[in-house]
């Protein structure tokens, strides 16, 4: 009996099962890491994504203005990286190809009505007539709205996709980013409260 099982594991089966195993263990060893990710970030919840940037000032990336943007009769500007001082500012990265943009702007909008903040929005990779007609039929929040049109703005802002939202500190400090849309479970419980601390971090 014994003869015949070492013969066995000698057959050439047995070579081809560990070229298997060994092929598959990449992928088992990936999904595991993967696993043990999606957990660590609170059950795969991607605004639980940390940013290297906060704490950090906000990227020195001036914008060019979305052309034939105004505001009761004057041109929008764009991004200049001096407007973070000295007032806190609600960076949104949005473009109007961006389904969750749709339904985060009716909240940005009423949030743009806070006289204490600065609203700025980075246009990611939009068509210039997109853009206005979605600001057109939400209203335009942002003061400023700078054109990211390669997007490497986005780069810089270390952004993972539309929509995202940064609070900068009056020091121009980032002091917050929140991954995916404004939504009204996490405009009040997350957003505000956010800001209400750069408010006073500031004050």
């Amino acid at each position: 009996m014994s003869e015949q099982v070492s013969r066995d594991a000698n057959t050439p089966e047995a070579p081809k099962a560990r070229l298997s195993f060994l092929m598959v263990l990449p992928l088992i060893v990936f999904a595991g890491l993967a696993a043990l990710f999606w957990f660590r970030l609170g059950n795969g919840d991607p605004s639980r994504i940390p940013s290297a940037l906060i704490g950090h000032p906000a990227p020195q990336t001036p914008l060019p203005p979305l052309q034939g943007l105004v505001n009761e009769g004057a041109p929008v500007p764009g991004l200049d990286p001096a407007a973070f001082k000295g007032k806190v500012s609600i960076v949104n990265v949005w473009a109007s190809w961006c389904i969750p943009c749709h339904d985060e702007a009716p909240l940005l909008t009423a949030l743009g009505k806070d006289k204490r903040l600065q609203l700025i929005g980075i246009n990611y990779k939009d068509a210039p007539d997109n853009a206005r007609r979605f600001l057109g039929r939400y209203g335009n929040p942002f003061g400023v709205v700078g054109v990211d049109g390669n997007g490497r703005a986005a780069i810089e802002w270390g952004v993972y996709g539309v929509p995202e939202t940064f609070v900068v500190g009056k020091d121009g400090v980032i002091a917050y980013k929140l991954v995916g849309p404004v939504t009204p479970d996490n405009i009040d419980t997350v957003l505000k409260a956010e800001i209400e601390k750069a408010l006073k971090a500031g004050s």
